[in-house]
């Protein structure tokens, strides 16, 4: 007689069907995580006008002409090689003339050929270093113990893809949230803040709410395009990008600022301070999202039916919780709190702790991915941005032209003389402002760090040696608010189709402002009370 139930074998087709189904619908969304990331936007700053070869060339026209700008004796020969690299960088960046990791590999190789003719940074030999000195100097970034926690983040976050776990936890989340609409806007919310907690990439979060919500708009009979769709999305980016300031290893620009602030300035900052800092401006700034997102998208509808099934259907698809995927919360539990107690309860640091977890999910049986998996998902990329951006930073800072173009600038603006407040806020509208040309936060902070931290030694009483001027402008860095291109967590948002540059903007003009306004309002009150500033 002939069973009702299915055979082992065809529940096995059934779902090995399921997740095919499932990967197929999210490997548009971790490509453009990973292009995002390696800053190959296809709709980039100025790319549909083809003026990339243009710039390229205009790039290095920018590393020649600084060569032969007359900048006096207070700059030496090295610290003017530094800002030509610099000039050539800025360029690159900014037009994308070329991928940014291919842009940091000529990068490498300019600091390299160039320095090999100056004399050694240390003054005691006025011969030309050579290049064996020289490629010391170019990827001296490399053996930063912040690209170790940075490679280490990459890994974790590819942990969580390779398991799944990130995508249950914003399903259970969104379960719980219901099917209104203010509701749903309040779970976007508050998985990209969890996440942020366990994800150390910003695009990989946007990766693993994006898709859901997409799946949300799509059960109620809406195009992708529809102001709800729109709503959602761009709420899902703007939080990613809320709670990069908020927690320390939530981005790679962080860690390149706390990374320079430790070399330059002798002073090191566990995750529990950067929290302490940091956390209640996302806090703060998650509730007033939630209030502009409604006020400036008003969605076709209050009520998603059907958006409970589809998270459902989502979560019946992964299936029960796998072995690894909890081995992989035990472990992200576990680097939460040794991150949360650095400097307190143990010795080791944020990038040590993050290291031994990645070897311990990597080994055989015990661990949840395999390293040849770890090589498909880890954008490496990234990496090599990072840390070629430690390398330049640490060249202005060495060869003193960072303190130079600071004395030239704000120095020349008096900034120094006025009071903290107006000079956290004068500098901040800059940050904001050239922010727009730089779809990477990672090569932002390490072309303005370096420069803020010479504008900060020369704060006269500065608190901490003027360490509160620099973190607060490396929340500002962080805020990318304003375009799709300005971060890589709002290309991939906006690669979706689900809202218009202009209704991007339209919800991030009033972000800026009354995240700017938080900003100068902690300067006076909460930050200078425990001392930051």
């Amino acid at each position: 007689m002939a069973s009702s139930g299915k055979s082992p074998l065809r529940k096995q087709a059934e779902r090995r069907s399921r997740d095919a189904e499932s990967a197929k619908r999210e490997k548009a969304v971790v490509a453009q995580a990973q292009e995002a990331d390696s800053g190959k936007h296809p709709d980039g700053f100025l790319a549909h006008l083809n003026l990339k070869p243009i710039w390229f060339f205009i790039a290095f026209a920018a590393l020649i002409g600084v060569m032969f700008i007359p900048t006096g004796d207070d700059l030496t020969f090295a610290g003017k090689m530094g800002l030509a690299v610099l000039a050539f960088a800025i360029v690159m960046w900014v037009t994308e003339a070329v991928s940014y990791t291919v842009s940091s590999i000529l990068i490498v190789g300019i600091i390299t050929v160039m320095l090999s003719f100056t004399p050694a940074l240390d003054g005691e030999s006025p011969e030309a270093m050579g290049t064996t000195e020289s490629i010391k100097l170019a990827l001296s970034g490399f053996s930063s113990a912040a690209v170790a926690l940075v490679a280490a983040a990459l890994a974790l976050a590819a942990a969580m893809q390779a398991t799944g776990l990130h995508k249950r936890l914003a399903l259970l989340v969104l379960k719980v949230a219901g099917e209104k609409t203010s509701s749903v806007l309040i779970g976007a919310i508050v998985i990209s803040t969890i996440l942020a907690f366990f994800v150390p990439s910003a695009t990989a979060r946007a990766g693993a709410v994006v898709p859901i919500l997409l799946g949300m708009v799509a059960a109620f009979g809406l195009p992708t395009n529809s102001r709800l769709g729109a709503l959602l999305i761009i709420t899902a980016a703007q939080a990613v990008s809320i709670w990069n300031v908020g927690i320390k290893t939530a981005a790679a620009q962080n860690l390149v600022a706390t990374g320079f602030i430790e070399t330059s300035m002798g002073q090191s900052i566990s995750w529990g301070q950067w929290f302490l800092w940091a956390a209640p401006w996302s806090v703060l700034m998650s509730i007033a999202l939630f209030f502009i997102m409604r006020r400036v998208i008003k969605p076709e509808v209050d009520h998603i039916q059907g958006g409970r099934a589809v998270v459902e259907k989502e979560l019946a698809e992964l299936g029960p919780i796998t072995g690894k995927e909890i081995r992989l919360v035990i472990v992200a539990v576990c680097l939460l709190f040794l991150w949360a107690t650095e400097e307190v309860l143990h010795p080791f640091s944020s990038a040590t702790v993050t290291i031994v977890a990645i070897g311990f999910l990597l080994l055989p049986r015990v661990g949840v991915f395999s390293w040849k998996t770890a090589e498909k998902l880890i954008n490496w990329g990234t990496l090599i941005v990072f840390a070629v951006g430690i390398s330049l930073g640490s060249l202005l800072l060495n060869t003193g032209a960072a303190t130079w173009l600071s004395e030239k600038t704000f120095g020349a603006l008096g900034v120094t003389d006025m009071p903290m407040l107006a000079m956290i806020a004068l500098v901040g509208i800059f940050t904001i402002l050239i922010h727009l040309g730089f779809a990477s936060a990672t090569s932002l902070s390490s072309a303005l760090i370096p420069v803020f931290i010479a504008l900060a030694q020369s704060i006269p009483g500065a608190a901490g040696g003027g360490i509160g001027f620099v973190i607060i402008q490396q929340f500002l860095i962080c805020f990318g608010f304003l375009l799709p291109i300005s971060a890589p967590q709002n290309m991939l948002a906006y690669g979706t189709g689900a809202f218009t540059a202009k209704q991007f903007l339209k919800s991030g003009i009033p972000i800026t402002i009354v995240g700017y306004l938080l900003v100068l309002l902690l300067s006076a009150t909460y930050w200078k009370w425990i001392g930051l500033v």
